[in-house]
């Protein structure tokens, strides 16, 4: 038998029977009390693993005087078996779900921008359709998103791949680019100034991401490319709440990405100041561990991510 075709089990024929022996042989290593584990008779369960064998063309288990050993064929058939069974349990898991209006729970985690629209509008999507799920949403930077997601706590996120080493393992579908651009309180005398240069804006104080992050790295870069000193009059901060009130309390200028700014502009928070900007963010996407069975909560919600993304970006 071609056993290399990816339909061979079917056409064998494979019981869940003879996986579940498989297992029950690894862990007794004794033919009798595997098969006592299994409720069968030790001659069924002989002729079980026999067929198995015959139908591989391969020795799963050599037989020893006190027991039963694998051997490399039947380490990887036992590790199949094992995966095959786990994910059968699984598949009944999620159809319980589905039958009980998918009342489980998805974590995801997300950079700010995204949060700012596409998570939402998801959410608000899936909510439509499943208001029981529970919706666990995670909000930091891509490099502890990306700890959290490689540790299980995850079902995905959508962030930034920053590191090509931490990338082994992960599925990454790039939704859109960031461009960033300079806001001020509104109001604010530079919004004036339809001719805005980055000359203009150096000397002003900023309130500006931490030294070593990405996007203060290319804000600093952008101002040297230009033969311009970067701004030296800085407070850093990444927390939302005290950049909005320093930039409404003072003439203070802030960078952020240009999506998170119209939120708030539209609230009325704060103005994007008329300049455009040398200076983006790395593209951002979904990203989700390639091995990881996503549960149908967290597969609805991955689905509805990919729809408002296509209709934003």
């Amino acid at each position: 038998m071609d056993t290399l075709n990816p339909n061979w089990f079917l056409r064998a024929r494979l019981k869940t029977r003879q996986l579940l022996l498989l297992i029950a042989l690894d862990d007794h290593r004794n033919i009798h009390r595997a098969s006592d584990a299994l409720h069968m008779t030790q001659p069924a369960a002989s002729k079980q693993l026999k067929d198995l064998e015959e139908m591989l063309d391969v020795r799963l288990f050599e037989r020893l005087p006190r027991g039963m050993e694998p051997t490399i064929y039947g380490e990887t058939m036992i590790r199949h078996a094992r995966m095959a069974l786990t994910s059968l349990s699984l598949a009944h898991d999620d159809i319980v779900a589905l039958k009980s209006g998918l009342v489980g729970q998805v974590e995801v985690g997300v950079i700010m921008t995204p949060a700012m629209s596409l998570l939402p509008r998801a959410i608000a999507r899936i909510k439509q359709q499943a208001p029981l799920l529970r919706i666990g949403v995670h909000m930091d930077q891509s490099n502890i998103l990306m700890d959290r997601l490689q540790h299980g706590t995850l079902d995905f996120m959508i962030g930034r791949i920053l590191e090509k080493e931490n990338s082994a393992n992960l599925v990454y579908e790039e939704l859109t680019e960031e461009p960033a651009c300079a806001v001020a309180r509104v109001g604010h005398p530079l919004l004036e100034n339809p001719d805005l240069q980055l000359q203009d804006i150096a000397a002003h104080p900023w309130i500006l991401p931490l030294q070593g992050s990405v996007l203060r790295h290319r804000f600093d870069m952008m101002f040297r490319r230009a033969g311009l000193e970067p701004p030296v009059n800085v407070v850093d901060t990444t927390a939302l709440l005290l950049i909005t009130a320093l930039l409404q309390q003072t003439d203070s200028l802030h960078v952020m990405p240009i999506e998170v700014a119209r939120y708030y502009a539209s609230l009325n928070v704060l103005s994007i100041l008329p300049i455009e900007l040398p200076c983006k963010m790395d593209a951002f996407g979904i990203i989700r561990q390639q091995d990881h069975l996503l549960s149908p909560g967290a597969d609805l919600l991955l689905r509805a991510v990919r729809t408002e993304a296509q209709a934003l970006y």
